[in-house]
């Protein structure tokens, strides 16, 4: 393997700890912070290998992830490979599972858009799929991480799947997943990118139950805005975007397994703002 470390600027000690590193396997990048989006896409450009994964700062991956999902994508001559997971939660791993399916194509299988996670990071991806379909992250948005995965999957001859947890994430209050501020609204920008890839893809029904999806959480996660103004102009803007584009939105089956109180608040931009009120004074 290979390990393509770059430093975006840090201000702490890793520097230091980095260049300790004798191994002829890491490659390090220390540069000025340029966020997210343009590093990971400087790591596929120095990227020599069959295939590339991604390893956020913060979380890490299990001794075997490298061997299994390479051997599973081998064997099986898949483009992507994904796997279960763990997520941190209240100090405790919490495993996420994946639904189980057979090797396919997402036009064969779209429902596998709504079943997966659409973080980058427990999945490994062929080389030649990401530099073939010029597949990179777009840049100088937030929410970047749903346009790299579904493009990739689009483009994947064939997609695969290993039945264990074998990445860890942790998610820090302050990061860039649960900052709050004027970024939010680039997830409009995003679900359109998102969209237009899917639309030549898969059926309308799955690109809308993503679309639903993400937005009404989207719109639940509001409550961590603390700016009433700004909070209010994000739920009218989500529910809005619904209402455009898929007018017919609360009559979707994304709605089913909740509970009759919980559809009630979803559908009905007003009774949200009011829980979110309350959520933040309740805080």
């Amino acid at each position: 393997i290979e390990i393509i470390i770059l430093n975006d600027g840090s201000t702490d000690s890793c520097h230091d700890k980095i260049k300790k590193y004798n191994d002829s396997r890491i490659i390090y990048i220390n540069k000025d912070n340029d966020g997210i989006s343009i590093t990971r896409n400087k790591g596929i450009d120095l990227a020599t290998g069959e295939f590339i994964t991604f390893v956020d700062s913060d979380d890490y991956i299990d001794i075997t992830f490298c061997e299994k999902m390479y051997n599973k994508a081998k064997k099986d001559n898949c483009d992507v490979v994904m796997c279960d997971y763990y997520n941190k939660e209240d100090n405790l791993y919490v495993k996420k599972k994946i639904f189980d399916f057979k090797d396919s194509l997402l036009k064969d299988n779209p429902s596998i858009i709504n079943e997966i996670n659409l973080g980058p990071c427990n999945k490994i991806y062929k080389s030649t799929l990401i530099l073939d379909n010029n597949i990179k992250f777009p840049e100088n948005t937030k929410y970047e991480d749903a346009p790299f995965v579904v493009s990739a999957l689009s483009n994947a001859a064939k997609i695969g799947k290993v039945n264990e947890p074998l990445s860890y994430f942790n998610v820090h209050l302050g990061s860039q997943t649960t900052t709050r501020d004027e970024k939010i609204f680039d997830i409009f920008k995003i679900i359109e990118l998102v969209r237009n890839i899917l639309k030549d893809n898969i059926n309308e029904y799955n690109i809308n139950k993503l679309t639903i999806d993400t937005l009404i959480n989207y719109a639940v996660q509001s409550r961590y805005i603390e700016d009433k103004v700004m909070r209010v102009k994000f739920i009218d803007e989500i529910y809005c975007y619904l209402e455009t584009n898929i007018p017919n939105w609360k009559i979707n089956d994304n709605f089913v397994h909740l509970s009759i109180m919980k559809k009630l608040v979803l559908k009905n931009k007003n009774l949200l703002k009011i829980y979110c009120t309350i959520y933040l004074l309740r805080k």
